[in-house]
């Protein structure tokens, strides 16, 4: 933030109390956030912040923009109309797993297939937290919980495969305790036109406490964290010792030492054609061991509201202003007697 921001993250701030478990990422998602819009030249009345239902919905309280506290699954649906009837606002959708990828599901791909410009944030915790500790669409197999007492069955849902193959024009991983990569994802989203999905994998310490402890653990995190840099060769490791080749066969990691420097896939987020992004999602399933986080893909392409405007436009010209009222009468009409 320069000197000369307009606002500070207290201007974002409600009078509402925070009400998430003490020690729950969401805080951390919060004041990235906060951090993040207080950064931008953006008129606080610009933003609008739309949820469904779970604990990561309880977002648009806590934030002093506009905002929709919406019905399970439902917030993507919502927030295309938003946003395709006011195309100036920046419209953010908050949901999690459970909301995001259950019932909203269809609602969450459509979205993305059809590039509505949506900055879409989903809090992947792998569980459900505000109904207490069932197992979520991204738990993984064998998950012991009150609706799963022998184990999950379930293959889990990978987001950034799903949106990947839901072809949004932007999609990137980060996590919950890191603010400053948050920030970055976050402003690498806003900067797109169109479609922009974030997944953020945020611990619930009360019924899923350290799932991500590969990532955060200090005794492991620098030996799975595959940090994805555009433009340079995929590389990782405590020492750097470990790299990640792709190709038709999908993508593997590789020892550098093996197979050097100069063969290791180069990232390139901005590639049209969405199979390499796709194979780096599919490295990892989960948060288990070496896992990409970063952006695996940006691109350009016509957002749904601007070409919707066009097909409006171009109506209008051809058909001038119209009368609705000739329009309902135009085909067959009936009088009922009272």
């Amino acid at each position: 933030m320069t000197d000369t921001a307009r606002y500070e993250r207290s201007d974002f701030q409600t009078d509402q109390e925070v009400r998430w478990c003490p020690g729950c990422g969401d805080y951390t998602i919060l004041a990235s956030v906060q951090m993040f819009l207080a950064s931008l030249d953006i008129d606080r009345e610009k933003h609008v912040f739309v949820s469904g239902i779970g604990c990561s919905s309880r977002f648009p309280y806590y934030m002093n923009t506009y905002g929709m506290h919406t019905v399970h699954g439902r917030a993507p649906a919502i927030a295309t109309g938003v946003a395709t009837a006011n195309p100036d606002l920046t419209v953010w959708v908050i949901t999690g797993d459970g909301d995001g990828l259950s019932i909203g599901g269809n609602h969450l791909i459509h979205a993305l297939r059809r590039n509505v410009n949506l900055n879409i944030i989903l809090f992947n915790n792998q569980i459900y937290g505000l109904t207490k500790g069932q197992y979520s669409p991204t738990s993984e197999v064998g998950k012991t919980t009150k609706t799963s007492p022998m184990g999950s069955i379930d293959r889990p849902f990978n987001p950034v495969s799903l949106a990947i193959g839901s072809e949004a024009s932007f999609v990137a991983r980060t996590i919950d305790m890191d603010r400053n990569h948050t920030i970055e994802m976050l402003s690498a989203m806003h900067e797109n036109v169109g479609a922009g999905f974030l997944e953020i994998y945020q611990n619930c310490n009360v019924f899923n406490d350290k799932a991500f402890l590969d990532l955060t653990g200090k005794e492991t995190r620098d030996q799975n964290r595959i940090w994805l840099q555009h433009g340079e060769p995929i590389i990782f490791g405590e020492n750097d010792e470990y790299g990640v080749q792709v190709d038709a066969a999908g993508a593997r990691i590789v020892e550098v030492a093996e197979v050097g420097r100069h063969n290791l896939h180069v990232h390139d987020a901005f590639a049209p054609n969405p199979s390499a992004a796709f194979a780096l999602s599919r490295i990892s399933q989960g948060p288990y061991g070496p896992t990409p986080l970063g952006v695996f893909r940006d691109v350009s392409s016509p957002d749904y509201g601007h070409m919707l405007e066009r097909q409006v436009a171009a109506a209008q010209e051809q058909r001038g202003s119209g009368d609705l009222a000739k329009l309902i009468r135009s085909r067959g009409t009936w009088t009922v007697d009272a």
